[in-house]
């Protein structure tokens, strides 16, 4: 009793008196229990909390428990997972345990039975955990290498890109415009099995309606008005490889309809065919856009939606991921100066405050295009300003604190904004001093007169990394 106080299990079943009475018996041995009726709702709160445990029903209408294990072993591969059937064949239980189950239950089962199942998973994965060494600092480095950060953010989306990859799951890759969503697809391609196979991008955005369908399916000679010629469709041409739709909420319903029967029967026909014609192919889908809200405007289609969003990829934007931004500005100048065959060493202190009081609304792509201007602009070997061609930080200050409506708005903002106007004299400071002496924190400290605490104190509330200057 009380052995997994603490723990949280979740419970996927589609017959309410079993999923409550695992629920009422696992509280009693100190669980915190979260049911699901079915795998898409299991799935959802997979995706949102992390479980100690799951249970998961091998029979149940919608998606099959075997298909629930295989995403669990994606979403939270650490986790064990028992099966519960009333199938009592051999055939069902080893199929589950190739696919990576800790045990199995056939039905009927007695409450003593299933505690003592899932106290032993719980005790097991206790185990691992515990045995587990530190936090890998440099997944990036195996996950792909024309990702760059090393922030914490980034160090999730480079996990769940080596937890996607091997598997043939498809994957929805969510973000702003200009996070790498493509980059993020490339990666997964590239840690895969199918790497030495086609990686095919294709644009939903870019296409009219009947040519994105022609692209994509393939039609046959006199199918409609210019189809001159039978044409192959991209799901043939990434055959055996990955194929990449972008901006996927983009698509017609017709469209979204097709793809589905795709994604359903495994197979493709073109515009004007009858004939069928079976694909191995990885599907990665990438939007801006918050599907979850198309789905309830009625302009996206629910159940393309689920057998996307199986395994997410979500990649934050460039203003969320501390650190990175500096780590990225190096990585371009470098890379743009030796394309140009330009000797550019660094940044002004006020370039660099520029930039670090901007917020990319473009996130690194936007960034990536700054500096190869500012690289092709730089008349001496720093990067100026007036090279970036940024807005003023002033120019943004109204949007981001708003307009006062009443004294006391105008008070506070006022405070805000006197603030805001020190910071910018503080870091030219600190980097021009850390510029002078080459990112030296006690020589800089030295020579501006300041104790070096109090100078690593400074650099610390304004958010100034040493460690993530690379002058290499």
């Amino acid at each position: 009793m009380g052995e997994g106080k603490g723990n949280k299990i979740l419970v996927i079943d589609d017959e309410a008196v079993i999923r409550e009475g695992i629920r009422q018996t696992m509280c009693l041995e100190g669980y915190e229990v979260e049911v699901a009726p079915n795998g898409k709702i299991g799935l959802e709160k997979l995706q949102k909390s992390s479980f100690q445990v799951v249970v998961s029903d091998l029979k149940m209408p919608g998606m099959h428990g075997i298909e629930v294990l295989k995403a669990i072993r994606v979403l939270q591969p650490d986790v064990p997972v028992i099966i519960i059937t009333g199938y009592a064949t051999v055939d069902s239980a080893v199929e589950a345990m190739k696919n990576g189950a800790f045990d199995y239950l056939t039905k009927p089962f007695l409450p003593e039975q299933i505690a003592e199942k899932i106290n032993s998973a719980a005790r097991q994965r206790e185990l691992e955990l515990s045995s587990l060494p530190g936090e890998e600092d440099n997944l990036e480095d195996h996950a792909c290498d024309a990702f760059v950060g090393r922030s914490k953010q980034m160090q999730k989306v480079y996990q769940r890109i080596l937890q996607v990859a091997p598997t043939n799951s498809t994957v929805l890759i969510t973000g702003e415009s200009g996070t790498g969503k493509e980059l993020a697809a490339r990666a997964i391609h590239n840690n895969s099995h199918r790497k030495d196979q086609p990686f095919v991008a294709v644009d939903c955005n870019s296409l009219p309606e009947n040519l994105l369908e022609s692209e994509l399916f393939g039609h046959v000679k006199g199918s409609f008005t210019g189809a001159t010629q039978t044409k192959p469709g991209l799901f043939s041409v990434a055959n055996g490889g990955t194929l990449f739709l972008d901006e996927i909420s983009n698509l017609s319903m017709t469209t979204q309809a097709k793809l589905l029967r795709v994604l359903q029967q495994r197979e493709v026909t073109p515009i004007g065919g009858t004939k069928a014609t079976s694909i191995d192919i990885r599907l990665i889908a990438a939007t801006n856009k918050g599907l979850e809200e198309m789905v309830e405007a009625g302009t996206f289609r629910d159940d393309l939606y689920f057998r996307l969003n199986i395994i997410p990829v979500d990649l934050p934007p460039l203003r969320d991921r501390q650190g990175d931004a500096t780590l990225l500005i190096t990585h371009f100048m470098k890379k743009f100066s030796e394309e140009i065959g330009k000797e550019i060493k660094g940044l002004s202190a006020e370039a660099r405050i520029a930039l670090e009081s901007y917020h990319f609304p473009g996130n690194v792509r936007e960034l990536e295009n700054i500096i190869e201007r500012a690289v092709v602009l730089a008349q001496g070997e720093a990067i100026v300003r007036d090279d970036l061609e940024l807005r003023s930080a002033d120019d943004d200050i109204i949007s981001e604190i708003g307009i006062p409506l009443n004294t006391e708005e105008l008070k506070e903002n006022k405070r805000i904004a006197r603030e805001r106007a020190v910071e910018p004299v503080e870091k030219a400071f600190v980097y021009a001093a850390l510029e002078r002496n080459n990112w030296n924190v006690t020589k800089a400290a030295e020579e501006t007169g300041m104790l070096r605490p109090n100078f690593q104190a400074m650099l610390k509330k304004l958010g100034v990394s040493v460690k993530n200057h690379n002058t290499g």
